[in-house]
């Protein structure tokens, strides 16, 4: 299995004894695998084993699944004659004629007006023999879908990578200017200090290592050496076989700590710039990420 997206659309169809059931599938992003199932209320008690099928081969999104049923005379409600019923009422109304010497007659519209002679009753479909045919249509649907959303899934694949490339060149970019930027620090610290004590008896020595301590604090080794990691991380998950989208919206979120404290430490107009362009960065993979599976 590819990367895939959770947008999709899949039709599957399969037919039996003159009947054809159709399911459609949509797929949108959701945090949580998040399924409606639509079915004619006759089959409604199918509605779980089509949600465990889907669960088998969706790992999250939103999932609307529609089943519709085309040629359904087999299950179509009929009208039937309770006969028994039917006999009983003719039975009184004769009696009522007799007894009270009506001259008129029992006639069928006096059967028509009373209760239960006719009613409508639903079948009761064979619900092994019809999940065969409705579980190959879902089966079609969701190999569809998959389709669908594996092909989205490229898309969004190469769009995460060059967004990821554009990131990490600009973590090579502070990288490479930390040399420079450690000493520029010590610098500034010894020019305050100095400032700050000048007139004053001060241990040189002293004085070194307060600055070398203070610069200390400001030293990113760490969370550039982190970033590194959490790219080549996110650059595997991308490029492996299993859902994988939760996973990279969490590394992500490492990714915004790791920019917020390397920005908090270093005080330097040209790093604050590429601090913003990292967390725009960070968004727009953020963005994208919401619609991985």
């Amino acid at each position: 299995m590819r990367l895939r997206s959770m947008t999709g659309f899949g039709r599957g169809e399969a037919s039996e004894g003159g009947r054809a059931w159709v399911a459609e599938i949509r797929t949108v992003n959701h945090r949580f695998l998040d399924q409606r199932v639509i079915l004619p209320r006759l089959f409604s008690a199918l509605e779980d084993p089509v949600k465990k099928l889907v669960a088998k081969v969706l790992d999250r999104g939103r999932v609307d699944i529609t089943f519709s049923l085309h040629g359904v005379s087999a299950v179509e409600p009929q009208l039937v004659v309770n006969e028994s019923v039917a006999r009983q009422y003719h039975r009184c109304l004769r009696q009522l004629v007799d007894d009270y010497q009506l001259t008129d007659n029992v006639e069928l519209r006096d059967m028509l007006t009373q209760r239960d002679i006719i009613s409508l009753e639903e079948p009761r479909p064979d619900m092994d023999s019809e999940w065969k045919v409705i579980s190959q249509a879902l089966e079609e649907a969701l190999s569809n879908c998959n389709a669908m959303r594996e092909q989205e899934g490229k898309a969004l694949q190469e769009d995460l990578l060059g967004r990821l490339e554009k990131f990490e060149g600009i973590v090579v970019e502070i990288e490479g200017n930390i040399p420079e930027l450690h000493q520029q620090r010590q610098h500034d610290l010894r020019a305050r200090i100095g400032k700050l004590l000048d007139g004053l008896d001060i241990d040189p020595i002293r004085l070194a290592q307060e600055t070398a301590i203070m610069a200390d604090k400001s030293d990113v080794t760490e969370e550039i050496t982190r970033l590194h990691s959490h790219i080549a991380q996110f650059r595997a998950f991308l490029l492996s076989d299993e859902p994988v989208g939760r996973r990279l919206d969490f590394l992500l979120q490492e990714f915004l700590r790791e920019v917020n404290t390397l920005s908090s430490k270093i005080a330097n107009a040209g790093i604050a710039q590429l601090g913003v362009e990292m967390k725009n960065e960070i968004e727009k993979l953020r963005e994208q990420v919401q619609n991985v599976e």
